[in-house]
C-alpha cells in the first residue's frame, strides 16, 4: 500500500472521494429524515422520495459511461462536486427562509441523483487511469475505505443535525463537504490514458452498445449484473421500509437513528480492510458468496426487535456493523474483479452498464417498498424484503463468479475473461 500512497495524485482522489462520501451520505440520511421528521410524510410519499433519487441512474448511466471514457474524470468529478454543493447550498438558504417544502425536496433529490451519476462512474474508471492494473484491489480498498470513514460520519452527523438545531444546517453540511471534494481533486494534475482515433470520437450509441455487448458477452460480468439487480432492488425496498421502522415502530429519535445507520462505517472499514488480503488468500469466489450471504441475512433478526431499549440499540448497531462489513467486502472484490477484466477504454461504460443494471431498477425497490409498508405493515415488509436481498448471493453462487480462484484474470482485446467466458 506504501506505493500508492507516495503518488500524490491518488492521494487527492482519495481525499477527494473521502469528501464527496462524507457528503453523499450525510444526504442520504438528513432529506429522508426531513422528509420523516420535519414534513410528515407517508410510507407512499417516502418510496416515491426515495427513487426520485435513483430514477436518474435508469436515465442517465448508459450515456454517463459513454461520454466518461471520452473525457477526462477529474474535469467531470470536479463539475459534479460544484453542482452538488450549489443545489444543496441553495436548498439550505431556501430552507433558512421557510421556502424548503416536499416538491423542494424531490428537486434537490433528483438533481444530486443526476450529479452522483456523473461522479461515481467518473470516480470508478479514474483509478485504472491512476495506479496500475496490479495496484487495483489495494487502491479499490483504500478508497472504500475512505467510503467507510464517510459512513461511520454521515449518518451521525446528519441525524444529529436534524434533530438538534435545524434542516437547513444539515443540508448545508453536506454541501460544504462537496465543496472540499472539489478542492482536492481539482488538485489532480496526471495525464490521463484516453482513447484514440475511432474508438474516441465513436456515436454516443454506438458507444453504448458495445458497452452493453461487452458486458452481456461475458458470463462473469453478466453474473455481476444479475446479483447486482437482485440485491439493488431489494435493498431499496428494505430501506424504504427500515427508514420508518425504526423511528415510528421502535419509536427511535433522530439522533439515535443516525447512530444506528452509522454503524455500517465501521462495518464497512473492517470489509474494506478484509478486502486488501482475503480474496488471495481463500479465492474471489468464495470471499464474494460468503461476504454477501453475511452481510445480507443479518436483517433478518431486525423484525424480532420491539422497543427503544439499550438492548434494541445494540442489536441495530450490531447488524449495522456486519451488513457493512459484509457489503463492502463483497463491493472492493467485485468492483477489482470487473476492473481486472475491462481494456482502459471501456471502464466508463462498463461501470455504467453494470450501474444501469443494478441500480437502474432501484426506483421500483423504492416504490414498492412503500407500498408493502401501507398495505403490509412495516415488520412484515421489512422481514419480506431483508429476505429478498438473499437473492443476490444465490445468483452469485450459481454462477461462474462462484469458481473465481486466488488471481485476479486479466482484460484480453476481445473484452474476455480468461477462461470465463
Amino acid at each position: 500500500m506504501s506505493s500508492l500512497w507516495r503518488e500524490a495524485d491518488f492521494r487527492r482522489l482519495w481525499a477527494g472521494q473521502t469528501a464527496s462520501q462524507l457528503g453523499e451520505h450525510t444526504g442520504l440520511v438528513v432529506l429522508p429524515l426531513i422528509a420523516v421528521l420535519t414534513l410528515d410524510v407517508g410510507a407512499g410519499e417516502l418510496g416515491a422520495l426515495r427513487a426520485a433519487g435513483q430514477v436518474p441512474i435508469l436515465l442517465l448511466a448508459l450515456f454517463v459511461g459513454a461520454w466518461v471514457d471520452r473525457w477526462r474524470t477529474r474535469t467531470v468529478m470536479v463539475w459534479t462536486d460544484v453542482g452538488r454543493a450549489a443545489v444543496l447550498g441553495a436548498a439550505a438558504g431556501a430552507g433558512a427562509v421557510g421556502w424548503f417544502g416536499l416538491p423542494a425536496l424531490f428537486a434537490v433529490v433528483f438533481a444530486v441523483g443526476a450529479l452522483s451519476v456523473f461522479f461515481d462512474v467518473a470516480y470508478q474508471a479514474s483509478l485504472v487511469r491512476l495506479v496500475e492494473r496490479d495496484q487495483l484491489v489495494r487502491g479499490n480498498s483504500a478508497l472504500e475505505s475512505s467510503r467507510s470513514a464517510a459512513q461511520i460520519g454521515g449518518p451521525a452527523l446528519g441525524g444529529a443535525l436534524v434533530s438538534l438545531l435545524s434542516a437547513p444546517v444539515a443540508v448545508a453540511s453536506s454541501a460544504g463537504c462537496f465543496a472540499l471534494s472539489f478542492l482536492s481533486i481539482r488538485r489532480i494534475r496526471g495525464t490521463e490514458r484516453l482513447p484514440q482515433g475511432p474508438e474516441r470520437t465513436a456515436r454516443v450509441w454506438r458507444r453504448i452498445r458495445e458497452g452493453l455487448r461487452f458486458v452481456a458477452g461475458n458470463a462473469v460480468l453478466r453474473a455481476v449484473c444479475l446479483a447486482s439487480v437482485a440485491f439493488q432492488i431489494a435493498l431499496a425496498a428494505m430501506m424504504t421500509v427500515y427508514l420508518l421502522y425504526l423511528p415510528r415502530e421502535l419509536g427511535l429519535p433522530g439522533a439515535v437513528v443516525g447512530l444506528t445507520l452509522a454503524a455500517t462505517g465501521p462495518g464497512a472499514l473492517a470489509g474494506a480492510l478484509l478486502a486488501a488480503w482475503l480474496p488471495r488468500r481463500a479465492g474471489y469466489g468464495t470471499v464474494l458468496v460468503a461476504g454477501a450471504v453475511v452481510g445480507d441475512g443479518v436483517f433478518l433478526c431486525v423484525p424480532a426487535l420491539r422497543g427503544s431499549s439499550a438492548v434494541t440499540v445494540a442489536v441495530l448497531v450490531a447488524v449495522g456493523f456486519v451488513f457493512g462489513a459484509g457489503g463492502q467486502l463483497v463491493n472492493v472484490t467485485v468492483m477489482a474483479v470487473r476492473q481486472a477484466a475491462t481494456p482502459d477504454g471501456m471502464q466508463g461504460r462498463v461501470a455504467a452498464t453494470i450501474t444501469f443494471a443494478g441500480m437502474g431498477l432501484t426506483p421500483l425497490g423504492s416504490l414498492l417498498g412503500g407500498w408493502l409498508a401501507g398495505e403490509w405493515g412495516l415488520r412484515p415488509s421489512l422481514l419480506a424484503t431483508a429476505a429478498g436481498m438473499l437473492l443476490s448471493p444465490v445468483v452469485m453462487a450459481l454462477s461462474p463468479l462462484s469458481r473465481l480462484g486466488r488471481e485476479l484474470p486479466g482484460a484480453k482485446a476481445d473484452g474476455r475473461f480468461g477462461g470465463s467466458g
